[in-house]
């Protein structure tokens, strides 16, 4: 038996006497509709929590699915989708991403079921289901095939037909009589149906989809052009009269496809940069119990809590934090870096990094879903589908050239059935198939999706891509200090003790409520033994408070302290000072290092105006400044006064970017025009910030700046061309001037130019 139901099922029908029936029936017993009930299923299953644990996301208030979308052709799919689905009460939220045919939906599960969703998207037109990397890839895969079996029978047809049309048209077969040209003629009609019936197919259904939802896309102005073409020189042949353009239909349908193709394979192209870390995910781990017991199981199914182990040479399978060893880490999948970096008990390891030459044991924090690749892709989904400005006005003047194309066809066709009516049909063909604003609706897409695959090679995470349309436009950038300027990695260079309290109590109370906090100064105090500090709240801008033994303890700058100083103590503002109860305990005086490409990067930045904004002290603030040649420095900044300085600037029309990396910069990390997030920033940070960085190196921060006017200046590129090819080709079709095998050829070509064009970002 294959399974325990399998044998279940057998041993029923054996107990009660029913084999009888097997084996003495004439037929197999009748079946009902096969398919609809294995569609149903599947959909409903979707509802069942323990099949959404392995790809929902819920967050106790909505629930956040990525869905693999097929059929997905043009930037009006994803809209149709979108304001289709947003319809639907229970959808909080619906992001298409064309360029990976995925979509993310947020939805509240107590007023709409998974499968409702899905089965919605059926309804419109679209097969889903969730997305899984491998399924995807299958996706990609199926489509791919089909989109090559249709443009290899359209291209073996179009070869064909043009041979015989090149034929007809020049006389190469010398003198030919009216009983051989209608014979040419019937062979090419049958050439050209299934290319019509067959290759075609996908967009008469794109554009049925598109009218059942009373919306117009360029695949309606392209379905009425092949079957007009086709039906009016089918009607030629048939009555022997009229102008024949099989030729033109047939190589309409291949280049246009051919053109689809080219965007699918250069959008995968894109996505699977970011995509592909799910390649780096090893299906297994090896689970290690109390009893030091390994067991192999499936890495999806790991929970936090548990224990595994990773060897010299394996895949770390999911986040987690080192419980024991030692060794270097090969984190070049996540950061684009391929030196591998140390990683020791309590360093944080990442799913899908290597274990290059340590053995260690690791305590799992995250699900696979919850895991740094999962939420970069999130992330990316949601970015790349968040449309830039030029984006949605590129949508939105597609739509309405469609119309406007219509009319213009309509009146044209008017006016040449007036002036010679044996060409008005053709002339507006023409219009229709010169006109297809395919090039228009890939302007954005194609050169978005580009740049933000390329800068995930960098270690850099685009969360909004409409920061695309600010950052050529930034004229101001601000930095904070600690953490961002500098490494973060503070120690210990000297202690005063006050009020006859011993070293040791000072630096294990410190370390007892700095292990509450993520600010880089705490691990200043991380490799000491702690007290038990409890109720720790942080001040913002001035430290941190707790309890320790019914005692308010207090660390951080002076503006923290409760009590009143003696006259002998030195109030440097550049220390850390510790309180318990009203005393003074101690003083800490903590040094830091400038990262060492922080002075390369202020120099590539140097044609803007620079601000260090830091919460530090002058002694301190100043001192790195300097060193770096910032000359504007304000210090001893809380977040409400570093979100007061950024608005001031803004309100006088200055754009801004900041780059921060704590908590108390997450604030002004919202406010600013642009944030950017660095290395090791606090997940606050990067829940703030417009553009995440993976990796520390800051020169990356000008590689994003270039980017981003790069992408600015291809998609005016586009749009340039874009516009005026249809306005140099509409008043040549409206004069009569194109055949419908040129109107075909410009159409082509002129999308082809968009998409390589956008492609070059990726070198």
């Amino acid at each position: 038996m294959c399974c325990p139901g399998c044998q279940a099922v057998a041993e029923a029908i054996v107990n009660n006497g029913l084999e009888d029936y097997y084996r003495f029936r004439t037929q197999f017993a009748d079946k009902g509709d096969e398919k609809l009930t294995e569609t149903l299923d599947s959909l409903q299953a979707y509802d069942h929590a323990e099949i959404q644990q392995e790809f929902v996301v819920d967050d106790g208030t909505q629930k956040q699915i990525q869905l693999t979308i097929e059929g997905i052709s043009c930037a009006a799919c994803g809209w149709l989708i979108e304001k289709q689905l947003l319809k639907t009460p229970g959808i909080k939220r619906i992001a298409v991403n064309v360029s990976a045919r995925r979509a993310t939906v947020n939805w509240n599960d107590s007023e709409l079921k998974l499968s409702e969703i899905i089965r919605k998207l059926e309804f419109i037109g679209y097969h889903a289901l969730p997305f899984q990397a491998d399924e995807h890839e299958a996706s990609f895969l199926r489509e791919s095939r089909s989109f090559l079996k249709r443009i290899g029978l359209s291209g073996l047809m179009t070869m064909q037909v043009m041979m015989l049309a090149i034929g007809l048209y020049f006389g190469i077969f010398g003198s030919i009589d009216d009983v051989t040209k209608r014979f040419f003629h019937w062979v090419s009609l049958l050439l050209t149906t299934p290319v019509v019936l067959y290759s075609g197919f996908t967009f008469y259904r794109s554009a049925v989809n598109s009218l059942k939802l009373r919306t117009l896309n360029m695949d309606i102005s392209v379905s009425i052009a092949i079957w007009g073409t086709y039906l009016a020189s089918a009607w030629g042949t048939i009555s022997n009269s009229g102008e024949i353009y099989f030729e033109s239909v047939c190589m309409f349908i291949f280049l246009l496809l051919i053109s689809r193709f080219l965007e699918h394979r250069a959008r995968h192209q894109a996505s699977l940069i970011s995509a592909n870390m799910f390649k780096y995910i090893p299906l297994t781990a090896t689970q290690v119990d109390e009893n030091n017991k390994q067991t192999s199981v499936l890495a999806k199914h790991l929970l936090p809590g548990q224990t595994i182990l990773v060897k010299p040479g394996e895949t770390f399978p999911v986040d987690g934090v080192v419980k024991s060893g030692s060794g270097n880490v090969d984190e070049s999948m996540l950061t684009g870096e391929s030196e591998p970096i140390q990683k020791n008990i309590h360093s944080q390891v990442y799913g899908g990094t290597i274990n290059v030459n340590g053995s260690f044991v690791i305590e799992v924090m995250n699900e696979l879903k919850l895991s740094l690749v999962n939420k970069i892709l999130r992330l990316q989904e949601l970015a790349l589908s968040d449309k830039p400005k030029a984006a949605v006005y590129a949508d939105t003047a597609s739509r309405y050239f469609i119309i406007i194309v219509l009319i213009i066809t309509l009146l044209s066709y008017i006016a040449w059935w007036m002036y010679q009516p044996d060409r008005a049909f053709w002339v507006a063909i023409s219009i229709l198939v010169a006109t297809c604003p395919c090039a228009l609706s890939l302007a954005t897409p194609s050169a978005l999706t580009s740049a933000i695959a390329k800068l995930n090679q960098y270690g850099l995470l685009v969360k909004r891509a409409n920061v695309i349309d600010v950052i050529p436009e930034i004229t101001t950038v601000i930095f904070d200090k600690t953490g961002t300027l500098t490494q973060g990695h503070f120690s210990i260079s000297n202690i005063e003790i006050f009020n006859g309290y011993s070293e040791s109590f000072a630096i294990e109370l410190a370390a007892g409520i700095e292990q509450y906090s993520q600010h880089p100064i705490a691990k200043a105090f991380s490799q000491n033994s702690a007290a038990s500090v409890e109720q720790v709240s942080t001040v913002p801008g001035k430290g941190l408070q707790g309890l320790y033994q019914e005692k308010a303890v207090r660390i951080g700058n002076l503006d923290i302290l409760s009590v009143q100083l003696p006259s002998c103590v030195d109030l440097d503002d550049a220390r850390i000072y510790l309180q318990w109860g009203n005393d003074l305990v101690a003083a800490f005086t903590v040094k830091d290092v400038i990262k060492t490409d922080a002075k390369q990067l202020v120099s590539k930045l140097s044609n803007k105006n620079l601000v260090m904004l830091s919460g530090d002290a002058e002694k301190n603030a100043t001192s790195v400044a300097a060193s770096l040649g910032i000359t504007n420095v304000l210090f001893r900044k809380s977040p409400e006064q570093k979100l007061a300085y950024i608005q001031g600037l803004q309100s006088q029309g200055t754009k801004v970017l900041m780059v921060g990396d704590g908590i108390n910069d997450a604030p002004v990390l919202a406010g600013a025009d642009v944030s950017i997030a660095v290395g090791d920033a606090s997940d606050m940070a990067k829940r703030s910030a417009d553009i995440i960085m993976l990796t520390p190196k800051l020169e990356n921060i000008d590689v994003a700046i270039s980017m981003a006017i790069k992408v600015r200046a291809k998609i005016k590129q586009n749009m340039a061309w874009a516009i005026g090819y249809n306005a140099l080709i509409l008043p040549l079709a409206v004069a009569g001037y194109l055949t419908p095998w040129m109107a075909v050829v410009g159409m082509s070509l002129s999308s082809i130019v968009v998409v390589v064009n956008s492609v070059r970002l990726l070198r």
